[in-house]
């Protein structure tokens, strides 16, 4: 059985739900422990009562290790959810001593296939990093962290505990939005594992932690219904900054690595993971009443006004913007294009949305 560990809030509840479908659709027999980050995540999760997840509440979690509450006085919000990252990991491994390898995961990460042949070369090592890959026009990024705390792995053994147990006590020490020496946010710290402790591995399976930092290193394909990655198969792909500005408008966060996700990647991945949110999202609604908030932009002068349809229609040829066209459809067009008749700039980005030249892989 694979066992996993991650954890959301309210606002990531929906990327929380697709990530434990792709779990139950790609990884099963597992168990995935959830630290719940506000009590509107815990009662929505609670209510679905699936047996494959264990629920663990920010409080009980501060009661286990009581130096968290006090680091949670001197850092954000951000900051203190990156601590949390080491906390959760140490406290599952120390309150189930029948696991053996823990996988940690981001809460906005996706299954694409079974995991098999990874985690048993994960289970050779005590400890499993993977790097962020830049590109060469990237690699200015490594001082960030050259692994990413997306997916990490720890074995339970002498080396595993102690890598994890001094992660756990340095970020509680420190652990910053801001790069500062040798260290940034949870992630710097992971750098010096090699060497600190020997049995790492260092993942080099294309298909893992693929992420809009990475996939322009390689070439995506279809083969029998399979993505792949190169020549590995696509197992879990990253969807940081994955955004989502208009109820039918979704933002692959591929702009800031100055790239654009190629039409493999477009019509099945990042269309899969809008799939996957719309019927997460669904779910919640029925588990919580948590509803979809759409994210109103601020307002903005004529002439941003006016290069907002130029910028949509162009990312949305180059693929940076995907649309949902059911949910354009659903949404009411008509009453939308009503209800803005102040602006007749709304009406030139509306209809940009709808050209199906502008974009073929983003629809429905």
């Amino acid at each position: 059985m694979y066992s996993f560990c991650t954890y959301f809030d309210q606002h990531y509840l929906p990327r929380g739900l697709a990530l434990i479908r792709s779990l139950q659709q790609h990884c099963a027999p597992f168990h995935l422990w959830v630290l719940c980050l506000d009590d509107i995540c815990h009662a929505a999760l609670a209510q679905l009562a699936l047996p494959e997840l264990t629920l663990i509440s920010l409080g009980e979690l501060e009661r286990a290790l009581p130096e968290l509450p006090a680091a949670r006085q001197n850092r954000s919000l951000v900051e203190y959810y990156f601590t949390c990252t080491p906390a959760l990991t140490w406290h599952v491994l120390q309150q189930n001593p029948a696991i053996d390898l823990l996988m940690y995961l981001d809460a906005d990460m996706l299954f694409f296939s079974n995991p098999a042949p990874v985690v048993a070369e994960m289970a050779r090592h005590a400890i499993t990093v993977i790097p962020h890959r830049y590109p060469a026009y990237l690699e200015g990024m490594n001082i960030y962290g050259v692994y990413n705390v997306g997916l990490l792995a720890f074995r339970r053994d002498a080396t595993g505990l102690a890598c994890l147990r001094q992660w756990y006590e340095q970020c509680v020490e420190w652990c910053y939005d801001r790069l500062e020496g040798e260290r940034y946010a949870d992630q710097k710290y992971l750098e010096r594992w090699p060497e600190q402790f020997g049995d790492v591995l260092v993942l080099g399976h294309k298909g893992v932690n693929t992420a809009p930092w990475n996939l322009m290193n390689y070439r995506f394909s279809l083969r029998g219904g399979q993505v792949f990655v190169d020549d590995d198969p696509l197992v879990l792909f990253h969807f940081h900054g994955f955004k989502q500005p208009r109820r039918w408008l979704y933002d692959t966060h591929t702009a800031r690595y100055a790239t654009h996700p190629p039409r493999v990647a477009r019509t099945h991945v990042y269309r899969a993971y809008i799939a996957a949110l719309g019927a997460a999202r669904n779910t919640a609604q029925v588990a919580a009443g948590v509803r979809y908030a759409e994210a109103h932009a601020p307002k903005r002068t004529l002439a941003a006004r006016a290069r907002r349809p130029a910028h949509y229609s162009l990312g949305m040829a180059q693929g940076r913007y995907l649309i949902d066209m059911r949910a354009l459809l659903l949404s009411g067009v008509l009453r939308h294009l009503f209800r803005q008749a102040r602006s007749p700039l709304v009406y030139i980005e509306w209809l940009n949305g709808l050209a199906p030249l502008a974009y073929h892989g983003g629809f429905w």
